[in-house]
């Protein structure tokens, strides 16, 4: 079988059930019904390809998509590499790297990414978001908390809740821009490699899910679906 007939055989149907998280602002814009950015590009491509209708399947976080990946509630998806997800999800190169940092008040101390990390600091972060897993493996000082998708950490935060809220930096930029009290620190405390997954790891068709991305960045698609 062909990597193209192999792909085809993703959709049921004739409709291809694509995860899209729309958490993640440098992934994904919504304006009511209105899907942009890259992930829905690739989204539409991959659905145009093997001549199936999309099919979207709206999250408001990353861990979401990844609870869901064993219940049959879609058939492609996209979400940031990590091994513990690796262990449940079949993943291809990634198509991006975006990247994560903090929030934090206007008046705190905090200079750089490195000074957060202290003791008697609450961090804030969404469940089961690829920062999560960073914060959890790399923060020795400050206290972790955790709440629910980006968008409602991101108001608990606004709120009053811990000393920083972590997040993309492009989702950050969206909610806070403007809030005087609130300000995003220009240092980096992570870089997400951002795929398109399968839903099982032991899937052989993520080979030829894995060609598509390739395909898709050669050509330049990818970056003219960043820029657009």
């Amino acid at each position: 079988m062909t990597m193209q007939a192999e792909l085809k055989t993703l959709a049921r149907g004739g409709v291809l059930r694509v995860a899209i998280n729309t958490g993640n602002r440098a992934l994904v814009q919504q304006e009511g019904n209105n899907l942009s950015g890259v992930s829905p590009a690739l989204a539409r491509r991959l659905a145009e390809e093997i001549g199936a209708r999309m099919e979207p399947v709206i999250y408001s976080g990353a861990g979401k998509v990844f609870d869901d990946a064993s219940l049959d509630k879609w058939d492609v998806g996209f979400l940031a590499i990590d091994p513990m997800r690796a262990e449940k999800i079949g993943f291809t190169q990634p198509y991006i790297v975006i990247e994560a940092t903090y929030a934090v008040r206007t008046d705190a101390p905090f200079k750089d990414i490195e000074d957060v990390d202290a003791a008697g600091v609450k961090v804030l972060t969404s469940t089961g978001s690829a920062y999560d897993m960073h914060l959890t493996k790399s923060l020795k000082h400050a206290a972790l908390e955790r709440s629910g998708t980006p968008p409602e950490s991101f108001e608990e935060f606004r709120a009053g809740r811990c000393d920083a809220v972590a997040g993309v930096r492009a989702s950050l930029e969206g909610a806070f821009a403007g809030s005087p009290d609130i300000r995003i620190l220009s240092g980096v405390l992570t870089s997400v490699r951002q795929a398109m997954v399968l839903p099982d790891t032991t899937d052989p068709r993520i080979a030829a899910l894995n060609d598509f991305v390739g395909r898709a960045i050669e050509d330049g698609f990818v970056e003219a679906a960043q820029n657009a």
